[in-house]
């Protein structure tokens, strides 16, 4: 699966250290920054990057990485066509794309470690939007209210 990743300052070690795990799971990681550890940086930056990418279709799924999370989410929302769900677990992280079509994930960096991380990824990752009738008028109805502004 082809996917884009960012993070800011935050959640940049943890970028960094599942970014060749995923590639040796065997996606396709387009790493959206920051490149470099900036204290000074800002999550919404990355997240719209993210966010921005995947709406373009150039990426199936996003990964951001900030302290907590919430920003991250709060941000890529903010995005047409973007579900972003922040997800500390892994039942989150798998319901929330087959019930309701989640393509983004947030992960704080600060409340979570590497392999809680990589069990939620696989969830994120693995599952698929799931067609049945009341998912699928669900997401009606959020493509609906996002569609009305």
């Amino acid at each position: 699966m082809r996917i884009v990743v960012g993070a800011d300052h935050a959640g940049f070690p943890l970028k960094e250290l599942l970014k060749p795990w995923l590639e040796s799971c065997g996606h396709q990681v387009d790493d959206l920054g920051a490149a470099a550890l900036d204290p000074e940086d800002d999550y919404p930056d990355f997240a719209a990057a993210v966010a921005r990418a995947v709406q373009a279709g150039a990426a199936e799924r996003g990964i951001i990485f900030c302290g907590s999370g919430v920003g991250a989410s709060i941000t890529a929302n903010k995005v047409a066509g973007v579900r972003a769900g922040l997800c500390h677990d892994t039942y989150s992280a798998h319901q929330g794309v087959e019930h309701d079509a989640m393509n983004v994930v947030c992960l704080g960096a600060r409340i979570i470690g590497v392999d809680l991380s990589k069990e939620i990824l696989t969830a994120f990752l693995s599952a698929g939007f799931l067609p049945e009738p009341r998912f699928q008028r669900r997401l009606d109805k959020l493509l609906q209210v996002e569609a009305e502004g």
